[in-house]
Order: C-alpha cells, then sequence, then structure tokens
C-alpha cells in the first residue's frame, strides 16, 4: 500500500485523472477544467451533517457524517473506478485539502494506485489560478481581430485555429456572443470563477513564441468580466481588421441568429432591453419588423443605428491600434473565404 503523496497545482499535469470530492453544488460553481465530480457528501448530506452538529452534537455528526463517506466512496469506486488499470494515477482534492479529499484518497491509495492529493485543495488552486491570470496575459504577444458587427470575426477565429493558429475564443468559453443579443439559445453563462477556470487552461497552453489571436471584446461579456490583466493586454495590442459591407454583415447574422428567426417572440423581448436608448416609438417599430419577418430590414436597421455606433465608440477608447491595423476585405461569406482570409492573416502576421 502506498500512502497518497501530497502535490502543488503546478503538478496536475503528472496525473491521468483528477477528482473533485467537493459537493456538487461547489463544484457547478468552479473546478479545476477536466475534473470529475465524484462527493463524498452531496449538497443534502452536507446540510443534514451541518444541522446535526448545530442541534445535537459534533460527536452525531461526525457518526452521520461518517456513514455518508463510506457510502458515497463505495458507490464511486464500485460504479467508476472499478476499470482502471494498476498504473492509474489519480489525484484527489477537496476544498482545503482536508478530510473529504483525505478520505477518499486512503482508500484509492489501499488498492495500490498511485495517489495525489492536492496541498491545500481548491483554494490553493483558486490561489495560483489568480497569480498566473496576473502573469500569463502579459507574457503573451497579443493580435486582436477587429471588425463591425456581424463581419465574421468569430468565423476567422476559427478558420486561424483550424491552420494552426494559437486563438482564445473568449465568446464561447463565456457561452454568449457579447452583445444585448448575444445569449446562446438553451446554455447559460458560467459562473464567474468557472470562466475564470476555462480562461486559465487556456492561456496556460499558449506559447509565447507564437502570437495568439482573439476577437475585440469590451470588458464584460455578458455577466461576466474579462479579468483585468487580459483586458489591459488586449487593448495595447497589435490589431488585424475585418471589413465587410452591410449586405454580407446582414446574411451572416441571420445565420448566426437564426434562433431568433425561429422564435421572433424570444427576439422582440431581448429587444426590450434597448428601449431605455431608442425609446418606445423606434423599438415598437423594430419589434413590427420582427413580427413581419423582414429579417433583412430589422437586421439591418439594428446595425446602422445601434450596434455599429457603439461598436466604433468602443474600438475607438479601447484599441486604438485599429487605426493602423493591418485590413481583411470579406466579399463571400463562404467557408472558403473564411480559409483563404486566415491564410493571407497568417502569412503577413505568423
Amino acid at each position: 500500500m502506498r500512502e497518497p503523496v501530497l502535490v502543488t497545482v503546478a503538478q496536475l499535469s503528472e496525473f491521468d485523472e483528477i477528482i473533485d470530492t467537493r459537493s456538487e453544488g461547489e463544484f457547478a460553481a468552479d473546478h479545476i477544467c477536466g475534473a470529475v465530480n465524484c462527493p463524498v457528501l452531496d449538497d443534502v448530506q452536507r446540510a443534514q451533517v451541518g444541522t446535526t452538529y448545530k442541534q445535537r452534537s459534533p460527536f452525531e455528526a461526525r457518526k452521520l457524517g461518517s456513514a455518508f463517506v463510506s457510502g458515497n466512496i463505495s458507490r464511486h469506486l464500485r460504479e467508476r473506478f472499478l476499470g482502471r488499470a494498476r498504473a492509474w494515477r489519480p489525484l484527489v482534492y477537496c476544498w482545503r485539502g482536508g478530510q473529504r479529499s483525505a478520505a477518499f484518497a486512503h482508500v484509492l491509495s489501499e488498492v495500490g494506485w498511485y495517489v495525489g492529493r492536492l496541498e491545500g485543495g481548491y483554494r490553493a488552486y483558486r490561489r495560483a489560478l489568480i497569480q498566473d491570470m496576473e502573469r500569463l496575459p502579459r507574457a503573451l504577444r497579443w493580435r486582436v481581430v477587429c471588425g463591425l458587427t456581424g463581419a465574421g470575426k468569430s468565423r476567422l477565429l476559427q478558420a486561424l485555429r483550424e491552420h494552426g493558429a494559437q486563438v482564445l475564443d473568449l465568446e464561447a468559453l463565456a457561452a454568449h456572443r457579447g452583445s444585448v443579443l448575444g445569449n446562446l439559445p438553451g446554455e447559460e453563462q458560467p459562473p464567474q470563477k468557472l470562466f475564470e477556470s476555462r480562461l486559465w487552461k487556456e492561456l496556460k497552453g499558449y506559447t509565447p513564441e507564437r502570437p495568439v489571436y482573439v476577437e475585440a471584446e469590451s470588458r464584460r461579456i455578458g455577466d461576466l468580466e474579462v479579468p483585468e490583466a487580459l483586458i489591459a493586454s488586449m487593448w495595447k495590442a497589435d490589431c488585424v481588421v475585418l471589413d465587410a459591407p452591410v449586405e454580407r454583415r446582414v446574411e451572416l447574422l441571420k445565420r448566426e441568429y437564426d434562433h431568433f428567426i425561429q422564435c421572433p417572440e424570444a427576439l422582440i423581448a431581448r429587444l426590450e432591453c434597448l428601449t431605455p436608448l431608442y425609446g418606445h416609438a423606434v423599438v415598437d417599430d423594430w419589434k413590427k419588423l420582427a413580427l413581419a419577418r423582414a429579417w433583412d430590414d430589422l437586421t439591418r436597421e439594428l446595425l446602422v443605428r445601434h450596434y455599429d455606433p457603439a461598436y466604433r465608440r468602443a474600438i475607438m477608447n479601447h484599441y486604438p491600434a485599429a487605426a493602423a491595423g493591418a485590413r481583411l476585405e470579406l466579399s463571400d461569406p463562404g467557408d472558403h473565404e473564411f480559409e483563404s482570409l486566415a491564410q493571407r492573416c497568417l502569412a503577413q502576421h505568423g
């Protein structure tokens, strides 16, 4: 039998699987990316143990908790880990590296596996993440893709990634397209800390020898905030500007926001958010266009009246290098066009 070994956040990659022993609620709020959730106490059980501790005694709470922990570890071992080979190396963590991870790690080590236990638990991971989020963005060479709404910036990022470029897709990580209509259908945004964990994982994988392409964003993406060091680094970066005529942008946006075309009522509800800016008369006209399914007219109206002026102000304020940035012209919305633009961009800028 091997005793579990205490390891640091820097050693996470040395293990085959990361096991989060916290409750499902704690896991949902944030976790190490790639970890599997195997609670030794679930949310209901934690509440029961806490109530027993307060209303009866610490001894009675420990008895109840031990019964829950034993049963849960046994179930996880039986249902999830019995097929693991002898060479499997799991890492286990809980909130602060205490009893929950110790109990799980002890059982796994008794089997004969080499088991790591994260010293300091999730709290140590979170401290390391905060330090890295200050350091990593400043160490990388950023290239920001700018362009008016609907120009195809996300499509260009996708094509750049397919051609081997380092790409950070903030909107994908945030599950939001970054505008008042940007909520993704059927997908909730992650909590702020989980968004930062996803960012941390991406940033750890980049090399400073090559640029990292990222779309121009504001400080907030939906309800989430881009970490300060990252947004500051983006605002100082060189830019690539993707231009597209309004007709092409209308066409691309109709494809991207097809869920609103399928359900105009959802779009009409979102348009209410623009009433404080433009008044009831203007927004009512936009609602009528939506009900009439006049999508070209409505999309053009929203671009010219709302999105384009707001975007130009934001770019002028935060991305001064955009004025001198290399320009790419989108003449066709097809995949081949974005592949060509990506190749041209990489040939010029790496």
